[in-house]
């Protein structure tokens, strides 16, 4: 069985996006936030992976970025090899 990161990342914001209205529900229903606090921090703790691995995505996209430019300006400086033949 393949591990699919995509679904658990559909979970995990599926879950966290729960937690919270219910957090809020139960908040504005009982007004009591701090009986309420553990709802909310489920509902963290289900965004604290999604926003790490959003985090590592952007930084790998960055450096191969770098990596694609620097490869640009390597090929633009070597010069083209000539078809005449040398005498």
């Amino acid at each position: 069985m393949i591990f699919d990161k995509a679904l658990l990342r559909t979970v995990l914001l599926s879950v966290g996006v729960v937690a919270m209205v219910i957090g809020i529900y139960q908040t504005i229903f009982f007004n009591d936030l701090a009986a309420n606090y553990w709802i909310f921090m489920i509902a963290m703790a289900c965004w604290m992976p999604l926003l790490y691995w959003r985090q590592q995505e952007r930084l790998a996209a960055k450096i191969a970025e770098e990596e694609a430019r620097l490869a640009k300006q390597v090929r633009a400086k070597t010069p083209a090899k000539s078809t005449q033949k040398r005498r």
